[in-house]
Formats: structure tokens, sequence, C-alpha cells
């Protein structure tokens, strides 16, 4: 797959990048969700100082992950007994 050279801004900085075709649209949203994200903690707060807004953003942004993981994993927890009860009644059906 090719590489692409992107700048992405983030707070207001340029930076270039190396990405795949495939993550150009990923990284770009992902740019524009920290950019949003800073600018409401702007508007709502009497913070100025961009680097205790990109700490607060980063905070904000890495708790949303952890919370997907973790649906994620009871998501994956519960397929995990559905398939187990299905094979057990499919074992009674085969006696």
């Amino acid at each position: 797959m090719a590489k692409l050279s992107l700048k992405v801004v983030v707070a207001g900085r340029t930076y270039p990048l190396s990405v795949e075709e495939s993550e150009e649209k990923r990284v770009l949203k992902s740019a524009s969700d920290i950019n949003k994200a800073i600018k409401l903690l702007q508007d709502n707060y009497a913070v100025k100082d961009m680097q205790d807004l990109l700490a607060m953003t980063a905070l904000q942004l890495a708790s949303k992950s952890d919370n997907v993981t973790k649906s994620e994993d009871v998501d994956n927890s519960k397929l995990k007994e559905i398939e187990d009860d299905l094979q057990a009644l499919s074992d009674e059906l085969d006696d």
C-alpha cells in the first residue's frame, strides 16, 4: 500500500505525517476530533494554556478509548457465554 504525506493541524500547529492510504481518513478525523475537543474546553473553561488543553483532551480521549475497550470485553464475554450455551444445546441434541 502506498504511503501518503499529510500535514495535520492539531492545536494550531502543523505536523507532517507519513501514513498508509487506508489510514488517511482515520488520521484526519482524529485530528479533527482533537481540535473540536480543545475548542470545547476553551469555550467552557477559563483555560488558556494550550499544553493544559492538550493534556485535558488527552485524558478525555483516553478515557473514552478505555470505556470502548471495556465495552468490547463485555461483549466478547457475552458472546463466549452464548457460544458455550449453544455448544451445550448442540451436545444435548446429539445425545
